[in-house]
């Protein structure tokens, strides 16, 4: 079998396998949660999150929680019993940094902070 027909075989097997998973998936909700950041933002959204009292915001902050970026210099994440993490992102030219206490099950926003 020549390199061409390989060559062939190979790229319409592939792209038959990607129809098949474009239907195999279609309309179900993968994610693909594998990098630090994603998996600690995911874990967070999962459990109940308390608001501070005095914020009505909380728009801006679930776009945080979606959009934002933990900045694990400034995390504790080991801290007992809840870990402590710091998250950065930006809505509507704002920078907005929350603080965030994730326990077991569930997840207090303890400050947030706006940065024009």
């Amino acid at each position: 079998m020549k390199l061409i027909q390989r060559i062939g075989y190979y790229l319409g097997g592939f792209s038959f396998g990607l129809i098949i998973l474009a239907f195999f998936l279609n309309g179900k909700k993968v994610s693909c949660s594998y990098g630090p950041d994603a998996r600690v933002l995911k874990n967070i959204r999962q459990k109940q999150i308390v608001y501070p009292s005095n914020n009505q915001d909380t728009l801006a902050i679930n776009y945080i929680l979606k959009k934002g970026d933990v900045n694990f210099s400034e995390s504790d994440t080991r801290k007992e019993p809840c870990g402590l993490y710091v998250v950065d992102g930006e809505y509507q030219e704002k920078e907005i940094k929350l603080t965030i206490e994730n326990c077991d099950s569930i997840a207090t926003i303890t400050s947030i902070k706006y940065n024009n």
